[in-house]
């Protein structure tokens, strides 16, 4: 009786956070799916025709939109492979003891702690900028021509901004994980005389696996909705070169003030999200009960 009393209290405790929570997802979508259905344009207000699936016709055979897709693929697979590639090397380099491994590891994981806007900002002007940049410097001194990156190389680039971004979250997650192996399971392998690429292939790994498809499930549900990097740098730009699904949705809505388009592609995104999640989810789940 008093684990039921309990239970009710604790229901009835959490019920107006769950509430508000509920409302603040259900009323964005369901007004999403509303003006999806309606030819609305800001620059004429009091003119909304119900249209159907009509915007979502016309998104979804705008060429614009297959463009962003890819450029939306190839962003988060390049983010993934670059952290997940990286955060394990990063990982294992801060799990062997040398003097100082606690600021180092405080300096590598720093870099998660900074607002996308202001690290897509240095990079633009700091780092990758054609004239004042410091890589453009160090070209100048090897005698070499410097690359306007965000010119010519606008994905890339984006690509590189978010990873310097996400690596240190990789990289704490493998290391959290890579701390709880058993030593003795190592040291047992390399008294039999395994090497140090097949203790990680065959011990090291498979121990992390569970870790790198949580760091593939969280990044990319992230990466999906990349936006900021994005706006300060290419303005997806040159052309379409760097848009991706966000900043298509951003630009028919507050740029072409066409909102009823612009919601059709937010109902999509987020139908594609969710495909990604399931499939993602049902991944992780077959990696816990292995």
């Amino acid at each position: 009786m008093a684990t039921l009393q309990t239970q009710t209290a604790a229901r009835f405790m959490m019920a107006p956070a769950v509430v508000m929570l509920l409302v603040w997802m259900i009323v964005p979508l369901g007004m999403t799916l509303y003006f999806s259905f309606l030819r609305y344009n800001l620059l004429m207000p009091g003119m909304e025709v119900f249209t159907g699936f009509g915007n979502y016709e016309f998104f979804l055979t705008d060429p614009a939109f297959f463009v962003a897709l890819g450029n939306t693929l190839l962003l988060v697979g390049g983010t993934l492979l670059a952290t997940v590639v990286g955060g394990t090397f990063l990982a294992i380099l801060l799990d062997q003891p040398f003097w100082g491994r606690g600021i180092v590891r405080l300096l590598v994981i720093a870099p998660f702690f900074v607002m996308p806007t202001v690290s897509a900002l240095v990079w633009k002007n700091m780092l990758m900028h054609p004239v004042n940049g410091l890589f453009a410097w160090i070209a100048r001194g090897l005698g070499f021509e410097p690359v306007d990156w965000l010119a010519t190389l606008p994905l890339f680039s984006i690509t590189v901004i978010v990873a310097w971004g996400w690596l240190p979250f990789a990289t704490l997650i493998i290391l959290t994980a890579l701390q709880s192996l058993d030593r003795e399971q190592k040291e047992a392998a390399e008294m039999d005389g395994a090497g140090p690429v097949s203790i990680f292939f065959h011990i090291t790994l498979p121990h992390l696996a569970r870790a790198l498809t949580a760091v593939t499930l969280i990044e990319t549900i992230f990466l999906l909705s990349v936006f900021a990097e994005i706006l300060v740098t290419t303005g997806g730009g040159p052309g379409i070169a760097s848009t991706n699904l966000p900043y298509l949705i951003y630009i028919q809505a507050l740029l072409q003030y066409d909102v009823g388009s612009a919601s059709a592609g937010g109902v999509v995104a987020i139908i594609l999200a969710n495909i990604v999640a399931v499939f993602l989810i049902r991944m992780i789940g077959k990696n816990l009960e292995a």
